[in-house]
């Protein structure tokens, strides 16, 4: 089956499309904001990069820790009031980031929005889930990342352009996206009914923490999530070095325009001839090497090079997790199961945004810059080490991740 074909059999609720839609917003919101913070307090006020990757780590461990509760009480309430008020929160934190000026408020500020994604992240996932069905979730989890990939692409461009104004008006046109998408939630995304009629809904976590297999697959990926969060810092850096402020902007591009082009048929084409845990070691290891390969690039080109392995990697990474993961959970703690899965995301993103910096800065006091890209192919060799120990060689055929014979109930 093509790609183009298999995209004519799509046919999308209205919710979902909406859904499409505010994650490009968030995610082009996000990215507006993200990159500057590097570039702004890192090289325009002559911060640390230690001091940049705390901020940075700080706000992702906020997140996804409080994922896991936003994720169990979406069960009990329905996703869409979490995802409301995730949504007017994330727009406080990034319209207080505009106006930080010391350390303090800067670290208040991410955490506000940290809380702000905390609680919309995995009620956005159940969501999609809820509106989706078995057979076509996998193609539908694709699109979603690709919307928010489009929106990586808009985003950096978006604030590259505003930054020659001022770091605070970018900020504020970030608040805005998410108050925008806001809007188009409460208009056009149905209220989808909480699963557990009794209780707070809290009580779904005992079940996942009990998922030891879960649990460890949970724990493994967070690897993965190290190296990818480094496109904020370490890649970020090193663009800077070669290519000045504006080298974001192509960047972000390039990272997030592969991903757009192209995700949806290499998800589907891989889908046909490999399985999930063949799919997720084999991203896991082309974003390693990826890494790895900065360590030989001296030249902006040869840094967006080793960036399109990287993102050629990481596009497959994010459906074949939310599809095994909606697998493994069982249909009533889809919000409690995406919570707990989310974890891999903050304990990787946050140790990476800090590794990353001490990298950075180790790397710089040695005179070895090699050292941080180094450091990273390792890690990305342990994580596909790991998935290989952690997932049974059986899950998930090639046909699964097709979408074309999925059974009707998920085991």
């Amino acid at each position: 089956m093509s790609a183009r074909f298999a995209m004519t059999r799509l046919s999308l609720p209205g919710g979902l499309v909406a859904l499409m839609v505010n994650n490009f917003l968030m995610w082009g919101g996000f990215f507006m904001v993200i990159p500057l913070i590097t570039v702004h307090f890192g090289f325009g006020l002559g911060w640390s990069a230690l001091s940049v990757g705390a901020v940075l780590g700080t706000r992702q461990l906020t997140q996804q820790g409080l994922t896991v509760f936003g994720g169990a009480l979406s069960d009990r309430t329905g996703p869409r009031p979490l995802i409301a008020l995730g949504l007017l929160t994330r727009a406080l934190g990034f319209a207080a980031m505009g106006l930080s000026t010391s350390f303090p408020a800067l670290l208040a500020s991410s955490i506000l929005a940290g809380v702000g994604g905390g609680l919309f992240d995995a009620p956005k996932n159940a969501a999609v889930t809820a509106l989706s069905t078995p057979e076509n979730r996998v193609r539908v989890f694709s699109l979603m990342s690709m919307a928010g990939n489009l929106g990586m692409v808009i985003g950096p461009l978006i604030g590259a352009a505003l930054s020659n104004l001022a770091f605070r008006t970018v900020a504020l046109t970030s608040a805005c996206a998410y108050l925008v998408s806001l809007g188009i939630l409460m208009l056009a995304v149905p209220p989808i009914p909480g699963t557990q009629k009794t209780g707070s809904g809290l009580g779904g976590l005992l079940t996942v923490v009990r998922d030891r297999r879960f649990v460890l697959f949970t724990l493994t990926l967070s690897g993965y999530f190290v190296l990818s969060t480094q496109i904020n810092v370490a890649v970020t850096l090193r663009a800077v070095e070669l290519a000045g402020p504006t080298a974001t902007g192509p960047l972000y591009a390039l990272q997030a325009g592969l991903a757009v082009l192209l995700q949806y048929p290499v998800v589907l084409l891989a889908g046909r001839h490999f399985t999930g845990r063949q799919i997720l070691m084999g991203g896991v290891g082309l974003a390693a090497l990826g890494l790895g390969s900065m360590a030989l690039a001296h030249s902006f080109a040869a840094l967006l090079a080793c960036t399109a392995l990287l993102s050629l990697g990481g596009m497959v990474v994010f459906p074949t997790q939310q599809t095994i993961t909606a697998r493994m959970a069982p249909p009533q703690l889809m919000g409690s199961y995406f919570g707990l899965g989310a974890l891999s995301l903050g304990l990787g993103g946050a140790l990476g945004s800090v590794l990353g910096g001490v990298l950075v800065d180790l790397g710089k006091s040695l005179a070895w810059p090699a050292l941080t890209w180094l450091t990273l192919l390792m890690v990305g060799l342990l994580t596909v080490w790991g998935l290989g120990r952690s997932l049974p060689k059986e899950n998930m055929s090639a046909e699964d991740m097709s979408g074309d014979n999925v059974p009707a109930k998920e085991g």
